[in-house]
C-alpha cells in the first residue's frame, strides 16, 4: 500500500511540472497529447485544409481539437470513443465502440458515403498491470484501428497510431507496410522517455489484392 501511495505522489508531482502539461493549459488544449500529433504533423505534413478525419479511442478530445484547426470548417472530424466527452464546437463526437457493428453503423451515418483523408488513434488499453497482457491488448487495439483504415480510407490516406514496443510489435508494422507506401515509426519529444510508447505514421494508402 505504501509503495502506490509514494507512486501516486511521484506521477502527480511529475505530471504538474511537467513544461506539456502547463503548456497545454496555459492554451486551453484538453491534454498534452496533443503536441505529439502537432510535431508529426510539422514532420509529415498530413493533415490539410479540407480534410475528414475519423479519431478513434478520442477521449478528452485533444487530438480531436488539433485536427479540427489542420482540416477547418471545409473538412470534418468524427471523434468516438466509448467514454462521454465534453462536446467540441465543429467536431462530432460518438459515444461507442468503433469496432462493434453499433460504432459501425454511427460512422456510416455521419460520414453518409464520404471516404476518409485520415485516421488517427492515440489509443491505449486500461492497465491490468500484467505486461504481456497489456501489451497484447494494445496491439488488438492497433490491429482493429488498422482493419478501419483499410476499410474506410481513400487511396492517398493517412494513418497515424499509438503503438507499444514488445510483442507482436514488429508483426503489426510489417502488416502496415502491406497497406501503405511509407511507414515512419516516431519517439515525439511530447512522449515521455520512460514510456515503451512511439507511434506509426503511415501514408497513401494501398489497397491489398488478395
Amino acid at each position: 500500500m505504501l509503495s502506490v501511495v509514494k507512486k501516486g505522489k511521484a506521477w502527480y508531482q511529475r505530471h504538474i511540472n511537467d513544461p506539456y502539461v502547463k503548456e497545454a493549459q496555459a492554451k486551453g488544449y484538453r491534454s498534452r497529447a496533443v503536441f505529439k500529433l502537432l510535431e508529426m504533423n510539422d514532420e509529415h505534413h498530413f493533415f490539410k485544409k479540407g480534410h475528414w478525419v475519423v479519431d478513434l479511442g478520442a477521449a478528452p478530445g485533444g487530438w480531436s481539437e488539433v485536427a479540427l484547426q489542420q482540416v477547418g470548417t471545409d473538412g470534418g472530424v468524427v471523434a468516438i470513443d466509448l467514454l462521454p466527452m465534453e462536446p467540441i464546437q465543429g467536431v462530432t463526437c460518438l459515444q461507442a465502440d468503433f469496432a462493434s457493428s453499433e460504432g459501425q453503423d454511427l460512422l456510416l451515418s455521419v460520414l453518409d458515403g464520404r471516404v476518409l483523408d485520415g485516421v488517427i488513434s492515440d489509443m491505449a488499453p486500461n492497465l491490468s498491470g500484467i505486461a504481456v497482457a497489456d501489451q497484447l491488448r494494445s496491439i488488438g487495439l492497433a490491429q482493429a484501428a488498422l482493419e478501419f483504415a483499410k476499410t474506410h480510407l481513400q487511396p492517398e490516406g493517412y494513418f497515424v497510431v499509438k503503438l507499444f514496443q514488445g510483442q507482436g510489435f514488429d508483426q503489426f508494422v510489417k502488416a502496415v507496410r502491406l497497406c501503405f507506401k511509407k511507414v515512419v515509426i516516431s519517439k515525439p519529444k511530447a512522449s515521455r522517455n520512460n514510456s515503451r510508447e512511439v507511434y506509426l505514421f503511415a501514408r497513401s494508402f494501398r489497397a491489398i489484392i488478395e
